[in-house]
């Protein structure tokens, strides 16, 4: 096991120097010019000139591609463009906002859409079952700004039960955590229900049942490990995504967190700023998966046994 998750730690190297090259390299074509944007169009040439120099924007592409590598291997990412201040202390400070959304969305999707799916696929058919598929189809349907913005309206101009943006208290979470949460939770429901209909036609379901076992000892201890599978790699799929792509219910509810700041330094071409956003959100998306894949030894023997060997 060790050996596989040292193997798995190094694949984060080619990742993220894949991941950086793109990311500079994107940066590097967007249209604009630094010092202009910094400045303003009105400073002088000299004035944009001699910050362009500072600033190193007036070296070729690879050789600040390289210099940012070299630099970043030794633990310096370099100063935002805008702030001059190190590029992770603006990070760090907003990453427990995009945490803390992005938890509570993927474990209110997990506990919506992982029971009712099972219900679903228990009582396939029944009304129960209509009832929940055609409501995961509509949720799923709908844009998350859209279904951010109809919250708004209800819940916080016309209801008045919660605050509309910010995010100083814990009901400033609930709006945004319920509109990220309601597609995730549509998917989980959506699958759960199918691979549960998957496991339940399988032999051992039937000889289960045929040596009198309940029908809630079958679903909880026999079929759900084995159904929870790909549900745990969606969930953990679904949860780095939040992470990283909760910038539009971030811009909704105006949160700040790391996607509102990444928006922002890309609109102002501080690469620093964007490229040490991308591979935190890019190193923690890895990690995640990797735990998705220790979860999946952890559910079923079969895999933890091909860990060991």
């Amino acid at each position: 096991m060790a050996k596989y998750v040292t193997k798995r730690l190094l694949l984060l190297i080619p990742i993220l120097l894949g991941v950086s090259f793109i990311i500079f390299t994107i940066m590097n074509m967007i249209p604009g010019d630094v010092a202009s944007l910094i400045l303003g169009d009105t400073a002088p040439q000299s004035a944009k000139n001699e910050l362009m120099a500072e600033l190193g924007l007036n070296r070729p592409f690879w050789i600040r591609y390289i210099d940012y590598v070299w630099d970043a291997l030794h633990g310096d990412f370099g100063l935002s463009y805008r702030t001059r201040t190190p590029v992770f202390d603006e990070i760090f400070a907003r990453f427990p906002t995009t945490f803390k959304l992005a938890a509570g969305a993927m474990l209110l999707s997990v506990a919506i859409g992982v029971p009712l799916g099972i219900l679903s696929a228990v009582k396939q058919y029944s009304a129960l079952d209509v009832i929940n598929s055609v409501t995961a189809m509509f949720v799923s349907s709908i844009p998350a700004f859209w279904l951010g913005l109809l919250s708004i309206l209800l819940f916080a101009l016309k209801l008045g039960w919660l605050p509309s943006n910010g995010a100083d208290t814990a009901q400033s979470f609930i709006l945004p955590i319920v509109t990220l949460s309601l597609p995730g939770a549509a998917e989980i429901l959506r699958l759960t229900r199918s691979t549960m209909l998957e496991v339940i036609r399988q032999d051992y379901i039937r000889t289960a049942k045929a040596k009198g076992a309940s029908n809630a000892a079958v679903i909880w201890k026999h079929a759900l490990k084995n159904a929870l599978l790909p549900v745990i790699t969606v969930a953990g799929m679904h949860f780095g995504a939040l992470l990283g792509g909760s910038v539009i219910t971030e811009s909704v509810f105006a949160m700040p967190g790391v996607g509102t700041l990444a928006i922002d330094a890309i609109r102002s071409k501080d690469t620093p700023q964007v490229m040490a956003a991308v591979l935190l959100l890019a190193t923690l998306f890895c990690v995640i998966m990797l735990i998705v894949d220790l979860l999946y030894a952890f559910i079923d023997p079969r895999i933890r046994s091909r860990y060991s060997k």
